[in-house]
């Protein structure tokens, strides 16, 4: 087993070799001056099952791309299998056709990893399940909501907890997580006026003196997140905590958290925020590395991962 990382998240893939006690496969990825990205692999791999770390995060064409030519170059020097080990699978939001003569970009992305030569997709939190049903391969979608629950039973014990739902569709998600946390569950019913708004319409549920805890898979530009927070406060909650498992980040979305009525935005490593959130004391970040070393070990020797979440 070897492990190669991209260079979207160099942090994430340290910590993932170092648990694994491993070192990152010597690699020479740089980019020519139009802007193309160069790959050379300075080591035999030869009959090797490798793993290339690298998430699809902003600029997410380039880092796609960084990513199907180390697969190719792998492809290319005899490895014996290639598991895209994908933190965060860029344009996973895009999964069906809302609207007429729109693309499905999470299949094409699904195409694209297939055709390079991967063997495996390991992830976190995909957007959308069905994705999975995209590739005729295997793929392994981990779950952030194990250490959601550790920390919250560890820092949030004392709360009159209910988790929170932004929308009908994370009913699931948040179901895991109230569970194991034993809270309630309430739901933001909200529209999307347009792509990346939405205007909260109605909270199903009881969160009057309560400590909500608002989760999500992706935090974006912050906006939906805010008016949510600004409604349940509204509706009578005492403070509001949210979990989310990739922070996007764009444009203004860290001021905007920042200057809100969050108590604490905690977010994992998925992607590499460490410049944009220096100095900002209301988020935090939970690594995933420990979760996904574990889970590369599994893949590696054949034993279950979904046992990871039992």
């Amino acid at each position: 087993m070897k492990i190669l990382s991209g260079t979207s998240n160099l942090n994430l893939s340290k910590d993932i070799s170092k648990s694994l006690k491993l070192k990152l496969v010597n690699t020479n990825i740089k980019r020519f001056a139009d802007g193309e990205i160069y790959i050379e692999i300075n080591e035999n791999i030869r009959g090797n099952s490798v793993f290339v770390i690298q998430s699809t995060s902003n600029p997410a064409n380039d880092n796609l791309m960084e990513l199907l030519l180390i697969i190719d170059a792998l492809k290319r020097s005899s490895a014996k299998n290639i598991t895209a080990v994908i933190p965060y699978f860029g344009y996973a939001r895009q999964d069906r056709k809302v609207v007429p003569r729109t693309s499905i970009s999470a299949k094409v992305v699904a195409n694209l990893l297939t055709n390079a030569g991967a063997s495996r997709i390991l992830t976190v939190d995909l957007h959308a399940g069905q994705i999975q049903g995209f590739f005729d391969m295997p793929v392994d979608n981990l779950f952030t909501t194990p250490l959601f629950a550790r920390y919250i039973k560890k820092k949030l014990k004392k709360k009159n907890l209910i988790c929170v739902s932004p929308d009908v569709g994370g009913v699931q998600r948040t179901r895991g997580l109230a569970t194991k946390i034993a809270a309630d569950l309430a739901i933001i019913d909200k529209r999307r006026p347009a792509p990346g708004k939405s205007r909260v319409m109605n909270i199903i549920g009881d969160v009057k003196g309560k400590t909500c805890i608002i989760v999500d898979d992706i935090i974006d530009s912050g906006g939906t997140i805010v008016n949510a927070v600004a409604a349940l406060k509204k509706s009578g909650a005492e403070d509001v905590y949210v979990f989310t498992t990739h922070g996007v980040l764009s444009g203004e979305a860290v001021k905007k958290i920042q200057s809100s009525k969050i108590k604490k935005l905690v977010i994992t490593d998925s992607i590499d925020n460490s410049k944009k959130i220096k100095n900002h004391s209301k988020i935090e970040v939970l690594s995933i590395s420990n979760l996904m070393a574990e889970a590369i070990k599994r893949i590696s020797n054949s034993t279950s991962v979904s046992d990871l979440f039992n």
